[in-house]
């Protein structure tokens, strides 16, 4: 028994010995692709970096938590956390490093994100939800400081939902009953962010599993904490949020950035009490060093004195956790040296296998594109020494870019004119061309079968007698047998349980489905958007509510930066099927009837953006949405929930195509195009105008993004040779934009017999009360004139 015993201490030993020698090993090959990262940017080789050293010891020590179904939501810092926990290779790092586009090489991002950008999948190449509960999850990195912020509530929130939700049992692939904990890290300097505050604040009241490590390495960049946060600690200042018996809020604790096992002994009960219990915390891990400074866009000796650059060497984690093992005699001098030689190797060969296939592709290219132009010269004596001298400038260009091979393409091109001897030359130009758009323009959208754009319309149906019922009834119905029917759809926003939204489209819902599906929030516009973020990462479908469109401004930012971005930025291997409904348009007064659609679809392409013109109509894009894996802004008419509609009879089967605009009007004379609220003053002008003789054909475009996919404006165009865009945005706004894509992207000038015309709202707010919307925004009368005028000329 005794030798067993011995036997068995020693096999324990053994093992930690080993994880330790591991665990060292990691934090130099980490450390080491910081170091070579560095100087590929400073050679020229990589364009920009910023990386992870001085952390590598805090990470690898959080990583040995990290399990399966866990998400990990975080920012440009962590390589090492990504590199443990086996998410990524170093050569992967270095591909993403070197912007390669071949999703083979970069599977994170396709070259679209700069170093450190880590994601792993949530769908497959069909849009399917892969096993998020069976392995481990990274949402897409991004940079925007603190942007991760939102997005970890939601993923955090998500396991509340999952754990309370008896329905949501029922799918084991998403989650194992709540069990997962999402990881947050961020640097200290970021804590200074209003996304911080608002995200720390939600998670305390919500209790949802967030763990947020601090990394607090003294500075932002060159200012010292000290000019960055209140009692220059954060956790100190974060006192007030600390949980304590019969109160929620956070647990707080404070760690040393060099302390590999205190801060693993720390770690592995607090982070199970967060399992266990939901309820989040904060590390803050001080005593970080930044050995290269903040990136490679400066030097930190320019503001660090000595005293502080000495300190940073002697307290390097690195070298503290040298000096550990080898004063536990977990390893020798010799052993060590040996790791940290086999881990520049490891890093030396992976740096140059992703270099090679970075470069291979481009010189095929420089290959075919010289020999294409020697043969051209050939044909073209008089331009053979032109030709030929751009051949070798780019034969020569020892590390060559794509851009240099298309630039020298164009030029070859431009020489040779419309010879018939450059038809090879102009075929491997356009063949270039797709291929790039291919690497660099796609997957803004998903485009497989989950895409908005494959729904098909399922018309309205309606009984004979169909009953009248005010729009906002429609939608309750609606609301109600969608959540009857459908699990993963949870909804949440200010005023949206328990008095069932404040235009009573949710009225009565939570109570008979739920407080953990139909929830309130507080006022906090911008973690709304972030909770709906992180659940729809994770195969819920949430519907977040803004209450009024004009709050968006407090959101935009998560959903400009995240979730326009997230199809693009990873190469269509994450997607965030997020719907926000709001409610906007005509009402008297600044605050509340806002239409900045302009602003919103030149800052969410990515998203689409629908503007239904009464509630019907809105439930009809709901299920084409809720079909597919694209997010979408709703934006409901402010002023319509209680004008009268006929209820259909198949409300959770009817489907609106969206990019498909509505003819709602015929006539022959002019076309007007608009949508939402402003249809309805736009109807009304048309009714007078029919009297005085003028027959308009009135269009609802019924969709900003995607717009009139099918050219539907155009066929009016071409019938009434005359069109006028009618909007209530600002000018230059929605309207303009509607008239770059009819004048110019679907060539409707050639149809005109006068100038086009666009009418919108003024420039200024609208002013309180009903005349200030009369006098601010186009009115019946401002129609019918503009139409008089044109059918003058």
């Amino acid at each position: 028994m005794e030798n067993d015993l011995l036997a068995s201490e020693k096999l324990s030993f053994d093992r930690f010995r080993n994880e330790v020698l591991r665990d060292y090993q990691m934090a130099c090959e980490s450390r080491e692709a910081s170091l070579t990262g560095r100087k590929e940017v400073l050679t020229g080789k990589a364009k920009f970096g910023i990386f992870g050293d001085g952390k590598e010891v805090a990470q690898i020590a959080a990583a040995k938590f990290f399990r399966n179904g866990d998400f990990l939501a975080g920012y440009y810092r962590d390589q090492t956390f990504v590199f443990a926990s086996r998410q990524a290779t170093v050569e992967q790092f270095f591909a993403q490093l070197y912007a390669n586009p071949d999703q083979a090489h970069d599977p994170f991002s396709k070259g679209r994100q700069m170093n450190s950008h880590f994601a792993t999948p949530n769908v497959t190449p069909d849009g399917e939800w892969v096993d998020l509960a069976n392995r481990k999850n990274i949402s897409s990195n991004i940079a925007p400081t603190a942007g991760q912020m939102p997005r970890a509530l939601g993923l955090a929130f998500a396991s509340k939902v999952f754990r309370n939700v008896e329905q949501l049992h029922s799918f084991p692939e998403l989650s194992d009953r709540g069990n997962e904990i999402c990881f947050c890290t961020i640097g200290d300097a970021s804590t200074s962010e209003g996304h911080f505050w608002e995200a720390v604040n939600a998670v305390g009241v919500l209790q949802v599993p967030l763990a947020i490590f601090v990394w607090d390495d003294g500075y932002g960049i060159s200012v010292p904490k000290k000019y960055q946060t209140t009692k220059g600690s954060i956790s100190e200042v974060l006192k007030g949020f600390q949980k304590k018996d019969g109160t929620n809020g956070l647990d707080i604790y404070k760690l040393k950035g060099w302390d590999y096992a205190g801060m693993i002994e720390v770690l592995e009960v607090a982070i199970q009490k967060i399992r266990d219990t939901h309820t989040p915390a904060i590390f803050h891990v001080e005593e970080i060093t930044q050995p290269q400074g903040h990136s490679t866009s400066g030097s930190h000796e320019r503001y660090k004195s000595p005293e502080r650059l000495e300190w940073e060497r002697e307290f390097d984690c690195i070298r503290k956790f040298r000096e550990w093992i080898l004063a536990n005699d977990l390893s020798s001098e010799e052993e060590l040296n040996d790791i940290e030689i086999k881990a520049k190797e490891l890093v030396r060969e992976s740096k140059n296998r992703a270099w090679s296939t970075y470069q291979e592709p481009i010189k095929q290219q420089v290959s075919r594109v010289v020999e294409l132009i020697s043969s051209l010269s050939s044909s073209l004596p008089d331009k053979a020494e032109a030709l030929l001298a751009l051949a070798n400038k780019l034969q020569s260009n020892k590390e060559p870019m794509r851009r240099d091979v298309m630039h020298t393409l164009h030029q070859a091109l431009l020489l040779a004119g419309n010879h018939d001897a450059a038809f090879w030359l102009r075929d491997y130009y356009q063949e270039l061309k797709a291929t790039n758009a291919e690497l660099y323009n796609s997957d803004l959208y998903t485009t497989g079968p989950k895409s908005a754009l494959k729904v098909e319309a399922v018309p309205a149906h309606y009984e004979a007698e169909a009953s009248m019922l005010n729009g906002y009834e429609i939608l309750n119905r609606y609301f109600d047998q969608l959540f009857t029917t459908n699990p993963k759809v949870i909804a949440f926003g200010e005023d949206v349980g328990f008095i069932g939204d404040v235009n009573q489209g949710f009225a009565g819902l939570q109570a008979k489905h739920g407080d953990q599906r139909i929830s309130d929030t507080g006022i906090r516009e911008l973690t709304i958007m972030g909770q709906g973020i992180g659940a729809a990462l994770r195969g819920l479908r949430p519907i977040a509510e803004i209450q009024y469109l004009d709050y968006l401004l407090y959101g935009l930012q998560p959903l400009s930066d995240d979730v326009a971005t997230l199809q693009y930025r990873t190469g269509g291997i994450q997607s965030c099927p997020l719907i926000v409904r709001t409610r906007g348009h005509r009402l008297e007064g600044i605050w509340h009837s806002g239409s900045p659609m302009g602003m919103i679809v030149n800052s969410l392409r990515g998203m689409y953006v629908c503007v239904p013109r009464n509630m019907v109509q809105a439930i009809g894009m709901y299920n084409t949405l809720l079909e597919s894996n694209d997010p979408a802004l709703m934006i409901e008419c402010l002023n319509g929930y209680r004008l009268k509609e006929k209820l259909p009879t198949n409300l959770l089967e009817y489907k609106v195509a969206l990019g498909m605009p509505e003819v709602i009007r015929e006539g022959n004379d002019i076309t007007l195009v608009s949508y939402g609220s402003t249809l309805r003053i736009v109807m009304e002008a048309a009714e007078v105008l029919a009297k005085l003789g003028v027959s308009c054909e009135v269009v609802d475009i019924q969709t900003l993004l995607p717009f009139d996919l099918g050219h539907k404006i155009l066929e009016s165009l071409k019938k009434t040779n005359r069109i006028l865009f009618v909007d209530e945005d600002v000018p230059g706004g929605a309207a303009a934009y509607m008239f770059n894509k009819v004048m110019e992207e679907q060539g409707g000038y050639r149809w005109l017999d006068v100038a086009p015309r666009t009418l919108t709202a003024k420039a200024h707010r609208p002013a309180y009360a009903s005349d200030g919307d009369y006098f601010s925004k186009p009115n019946t009368e401002d129609v019918i004139d503009v139409v008089r005028e044109m059918m003058a000329e």
